[in-house]
This record gives C-alpha cells, structure tokens and sequence, in this order.
C-alpha cells in the first residue's frame, strides 16, 4: 500500500484556519536579502527580499494573504504581483515567472506545513494517530535525498522532524501526514522506524540534503513564537 493512500482526517477534513492564521501573526519585516531573517524567524516575520519599503511590502502581505485564504491561483497571483511591481516600479531579481512564483509558492508552502503541524500534533489527534509518515513531493527532479526519506515513519516527536519537517529547500513539495497503528499495519511495519543519520554539509550548514537556512521545524517555530 502507498503511503499517500492514506487518508489522514486532520489534514484533510479540517478547515485551515491554521495556515492562514500563521500568516496573519507575521509581522512585516522589510528586507535586502532572503537571510536577512534566518531559519525560525521566517516563522515571525513576513518578508520579501528586496522589498524594503513598508508600503511595497504590505501590498505583497495583501496578496499573498489572498492567495492562501482564497486559494488562488498561482497565474492569479502574479496578475497581483504585476501590479504591484508596476504601482512603486519595483525592480527584482530573476525573471518575472521565477520571482513571483518563488513568493507565492515559498509562502503558501510555509504556511500550509506550519497549519499541518498544528493540526498533527494536537494531543487529541496525537492519542490516535502519534506517528508522522514523510512523503516526497513528487517533482519533475526529485532530490534524491527526499526521495529515500519518501514512507518513512517516526514517532512526532522524534528529534529527526526539528530539522527535517518539510519544506526542506527552495521548491521543496514535500509534506507529511500523521498516522496510526492501523495505518502501521497497511504500510506493513510493525512500528516506527529508525531515524536516518543526520551528516551536516560543511557547504550550508544543513543536514545533507537540505537547503542552507531551512533546516528547522517551521510548525514548532511557529507555536513557539506565536502561541
């Protein structure tokens, strides 16, 4: 059985408030660059690098804000940051497509598995289901790495989710679903399995496999600053 076909109630079935309220709680940080905030404070500031003035950034809060409450699309979303570069004349790095679906999808992603996390380990759902299983995003690349993690089941409080918790890199499209002990018995494990290594890449700092910066739990940095 694959691991997607399980269908997990509190991912699925529950309204996400969650994500949207993880943006709602940032505060406006204007920026130079993508680590002017690092790892957990992305989890408390809202940012875009390169916008650093106060009203450029809040019209991008504004649409962003729309495309996770509403669910837009990603063309809707950059009619929104056409006009919003066209308004202050704003001038960006990278191509137009590549800039605006860095932003939307960066953010949509964050917040998504931020909500997740909440949802996951409330200790209702936690008393069902106390096990998360990693699932690799499926993109046209994959990262190997990602990909070997892909069905792996860990206790949700196993130290391996404070730096491996997707997203795990720029694009990453990874996610993770809590499980339980029936779902143990589909996947045909008799219980959870065993952390992998973490090396550290001396290039980023990160477990090998990750992205420089984005090695932290963006779900328990979330309840950690915003409670």
């Amino acid at each position: 059985m694959r691991a997607d076909a399980i269908v997990d109630p509190a991912v699925f079935d529950l309204p996400f408030e969650e994500a949207i309220a993880f943006l709602r709680r940032k505060l406006n940080v204007p920026t130079l660059k993508w680590d002017d905030l690092w790892k957990e404070e992305h989890a408390k500031g809202f940012m875009v690098a390169g916008a650093y003035r106060d009203d450029l950034l809040a019209d991008f809060r504004k649409a962003v804000d729309k495309a996770i409450s509403k669910g837009i699309t990603l063309e809707e979303f950059r009619r929104d940051f056409d006009a919003i570069v066209g308004r202050y004349g704003w001038s960006y790095h990278g191509s137009r497509n590549w800039r605006s679906e860095l932003i939307y999808s960066t953010n949509i992603r964050t917040a998504y598995m931020a909500g997740r996390w909440r949802q996951m380990t409330d200790p209702e759902v936690l008393a069902q289901r106390p096990y998360l299983i990693y699932r690799h995003g499926d993109s046209r690349v994959p990262r190997l790495h990602h990909l070997a993690w892909d069905g792996l089941v860990l206790a949700a409080d196993d130290p391996w989710w404070k730096t491996h918790y997707p997203p795990n890199g720029w694009g990453c499209r990874c996610r993770v679903f809590s499980v339980g002990p029936r779902d143990l018995d589909r996947l045909g494990k008799s219980g959870p399995d065993r952390a992998p290594e973490s090396t550290i890449d001396p290039e980023t700092g990160a477990p090998v496999g990750i992205d420089r910066g984005w090695d932290y739990n963006v779900g328990e940095a979330a309840m950690r600053l915003q409670p």
